[in-house]
């Protein structure tokens, strides 16, 4: 098997991805760009495993992790993104400064913490 076949595919899903993350506006997709450019990794490390013909198959095995990590990100990641967007209505990541910022933070107007000072 030539190594050129699977890196060129991994390239080509890894660029997919990364176009994803930094053109894309809803987390969402944000998070599917994630996942792809991790299959594109664990692509490559399965076929260096194969090219190397690793007796231990490291490549395997650190693809195994990669899953679960994955599994576990998405997991975090869509529960994040699915509060967040019952807390404001929107999964748009440009909206999403911080999650503790409120509409009339971003008008202009005086903080909570600028009215208790104000106050006391």
């Amino acid at each position: 098997m030539h190594l050129a076949y699977p890196a060129v595919l991994a390239a080509l899903l890894f660029c997919v991805g990364l176009y994803g993350v930094l053109a894309r506006r809803n987390a969402i997709l944000v998070l599917m760009s994630v996942e792809l450019m991790l299959n594109a990794v664990n692509l490559n490390l399965v076929a260096f495993d194969v090219w190397l013909r690793d007796a231990l198959h490291a490549g395997q095995a650190l693809t195994l992790f990669t899953i679960a990590i994955a599994a576990a990100e998405i997991g975090i990641g869509l529960a994040i993104v699915l509060m967040v967007y019952r807390n404001r209505g929107t999964a748009d990541v440009d909206r999403l400064r911080d999650t503790a910022e409120t509409d009339t933070d971003t008008a202009g107007q005086q903080s909570a913490d600028e009215k208790a000072e104000a106050a006391a």
